[in-house]
């Protein structure tokens, strides 16, 4: 009997990438439009090159990326991008369609849930304040909580000691089969690759798939 779901949340419960293209192309716009002498083609190939290199989460991508393109740090370029970037950001915080519904009828049902993800403490909880549904999580556990990015064991570890159950009562939801499926795995949770969220993910076999999260009502009846 499943008790517990654990989701991972980025491109699971919120259309992460469509984000962060959408706000790093705003981000270029508005630095090219202060004075940035570079093709847009261009900037987006190189920043995501950077972010290739050290990760999503890179906190001065930025300042990396214009050191990269003009050898410098113009102040007042930076500040245009910055800007831009978190203005499309917190206006595109949406979660996928019928997450809300979900996860109120998990909820009704008695079913605890909780939060395995990648991204550092602060920024995960800003994502579910946002899309407000962070008052529905029992657990929430990041980066910041393990030092350790999936499919290292740790993080699902200190999940399921939080919740208080063994690993077979508990059903993982993510994008990344390589990293989600796989960790979940090592520890015999049962998992389920959100195709939806990465249409093209390959790696650990899930022992369920679904195109929608609506499909996971009837996985735990």
């Amino acid at each position: 009997m499943i008790k517990s779901v654990i989701f991972d949340l980025d491109n699971t419960l919120i259309d992460f990438m469509t984000m962060k293209k959408l706000s790093c192309d705003a981000a270029i716009y508005s630095m090219i439009d202060a004075g940035l002498n570079v093709k847009k083609e261009k900037a987006v190939k190189e920043l995501f090159s950077l972010y290739d290199k050290y990760g999503l989460e890179e906190k001065t991508i930025f300042q990396k990326f214009l050191k990269k393109i003009t050898k410098k740090v113009d102040y007042e370029i930076l500040a245009s991008g910055i800007v831009a970037y978190r203005r499309v950001r917190t206006g595109f915080l949406e979660p996928y369609p019928h997450v809300g519904e979900v996860l109120f009828e998990l909820k009704r049902r008695g079913i605890k849930l909780a939060i395995v993800s990648d991204a550092p403490r602060l920024k995960a909880w800003i994502r579910l304040v946002s899309m407000k549904i962070n008052h529905l999580f029992d657990v929430v556990v990041t980066f910041d909580d393990t030092k350790e990015f999936k499919p290292s064991i740790k993080p699902f570890e200190v999940a399921l000691k939080k919740l208080k159950f063994k690993p077979g009562e508990c059903l993982v939801v993510g994008d990344r089969p390589e990293r989600d499926i796989k960790g979940a795995k090592k520890l015999g949770m049962l998992t389920c690759f959100a195709k939806y969220g990465n249409p093209k993910g390959k790696g650990a076999k899930a022992d369920y798939e679904i195109d929608d999260i609506k499909e996971l009502l009837e996985i735990v009846e």
